[in-house]
């Protein structure tokens, strides 16, 4: 199993309730998993404990078989090998498409550098414009450059926030199915949260239901249980 959640809780400082209870969740290698759910549903703040932006209240977070977060033990952000896309898309306004997509590569030659950007822009299919800066993108555009920058240092998880919140409808049909198949070509086990039944159906293995800060699976029979509980809930495809 490459993620494995147990058991995981977070309140949010002076909150008395929880954001996140009971928390469960395991995900094969290669997989692409969607968190679908309402605003205030715990969703995005599950990206942020695997992420490492916040400390969870009790719980386990292994990944790849390393613990990032237990009741002894704490993994920087910076030293998880996550990549999180989002829902602004961060772009630095004064550096161009392939400065932006270079920021985040460290300790690689320039010539290694160059090549990667090269390689993450033919991915998403933007080597023509790597010399613009964000400004002069289109929102769609916007968020392929938001995403190769994300893959370009090769993280093991991929971790998108609402990656279609800022497009029009038109536009968020075709990238979704861009989404989906540049992340099938990297096999990067991926994460993304959203409140559009349509978005997680086009893209995810799977899909996780979300309520008041608890999980629940959606299988392809269309069944649905909730995680570590004795509720049943059944959702129509």
């Amino acid at each position: 199993m490459f993620l494995q959640i147990k058991d995981l809780a977070f309140c949010y400082y002076r909150s008395k309730d929880y954001a996140i209870k009971n928390f469960n969740l395991e995900i094969e290698q290669g997989e692409i998993i969607s968190i679908l759910g309402e605003s205030g549903s715990g969703k995005s703040t599950v990206l942020r404990l695997l992420s490492g932006l916040e400390t969870p209240t009790s719980g386990i977070i292994r990944i790849n078989n390393q613990i990032m977060t237990d009741d002894r033990h704490f993994v920087l952000p910076e030293k998880r090998g996550i990549g999180m896309v989002f829902q602004d898309y961060a772009l630095f306004p004064h550096m161009t498409v392939a400065e932006n997509i270079q920021f985040g590569l460290k300790k690689q030659t320039k010539r290694d550098k160059q090549q990667r950007v090269d390689e993450v822009l033919d991915l998403v299919n933007m080597a023509k414009l790597k010399k613009r800066y964000p400004h002069e993108l289109s929102g769609g555009q916007q968020q392929r450059v938001a995403l190769a920058r994300t893959l370009a240092p090769k993280p093991s998880l991929l971790l998108l926030d609402e990656p279609f919140s800022n497009l029009d409808a038109d536009l968020q049909i075709k990238i979704r199915n861009e989404l989906k198949e540049i992340i099938k070509k990297t096999g990067i086990t991926s994460i993304f949260v959203t409140h559009d039944r349509e978005d997680s159906r086009a893209i995810a293995d799977r899909i996780i239901t979300m309520r008041d800060g608890a999980a629940y699976e959606w299988e392809s029979i269309c069944t649905t249980r909730k995680l570590e509980d004795k509720r049943v809930e059944v959702l129509t495809p």
